[in-house]
């Protein structure tokens, strides 16, 4: 009994993806007419929001956590599953690879077709076209290397792991987006690091702010784009 009630939040969570991506097809509401004006503030939304994101790509440094809040309704829906802090939707692991930053985060749906992890440049994992902001987080683990959580993530990345639309905390073929972060902090960690996990009702789930609130993790920097 209690599996099945597991079983079904996890489909409860996939059908609000799913609903998500089908209303995005429906075309039964008035199309928005940008006005001149309105095109030229976006624009300059968007100008100010890249060179934020260029004076703050210097920060990150490998192995640090990058959040972000996703303007799409999924990530505001998905936010809210947050239990202490719903500021930020989705996460990932930065590395430094020669002169760039790169993100490895795991990410379902339309924006990721074949549902694999993705090593994606910092400025599109935060652009400003999808997204609210971002944080950067760092943690400090005595005595620890963090490029060894940089490893274990590039190598889930190799191996092609999948993103879990199930949802499922105790399987490690396929992992959400706080679950490959989470994980990736145990294979890299054995017996140095933990964290407390949230619920819904008997539902056991690892959430964004699970990660960035760690009382290890130092924030570095958090921006909303203005």
């Amino acid at each position: 009994m209690k599996h099945c009630k597991h079983k079904k939040i996890r489909w409860l969570l996939c059908c609000l993806i799913f609903f998500i991506h089908s209303c995005r097809e429906q075309k039964d509401y008035k199309d928005f007419q940008p006005t001149k004006a309105d095109s030229v503030a976006k624009a300059a939304y968007i100008r100010r929001a890249y060179a934020t994101l260029a004076a703050s790509t210097p920060l990150i440094k490998s192995g640090d956590i990058v959040t972000r809040t996703g303007n799409d309704f999924t990530s505001k829906s998905l936010k809210t599953l947050n239990q202490r802090d719903q500021t930020f939707s989705h996460c990932g692991i930065a590395s430094v690879e020669n002169d760039t930053v790169f993100v490895y985060h795991a990410l379902g749906g339309e924006f990721n077709p074949d549902q694999k992890i993705k090593r994606e440049p910092f400025e599109l994992f935060t652009e400003p076209y999808n997204n609210n902001g971002f944080g950067i987080f760092r943690f400090s683990i005595p005595g620890e290397d963090a490029t060894l959580l940089v490893n274990v993530a590039r190598s889930n990345y190799q191996k092609g792991l999948m993103f879990d639309m199930d949802f499922d905390l105790k399987t490690d073929d396929r992992m959400y987006c706080a679950e490959f972060v989470y994980k990736s902090f145990l294979v890299a960690y054995p017996k140095k690091i933990s964290f407390p996990l949230s619920h819904i009702k008997k539902f056991e789930f690892i959430g964004v702010d699970d990660i960035f609130l760690h009382p290890f993790s130092k924030r570095i920097q958090t921006v909303f784009y203005k």
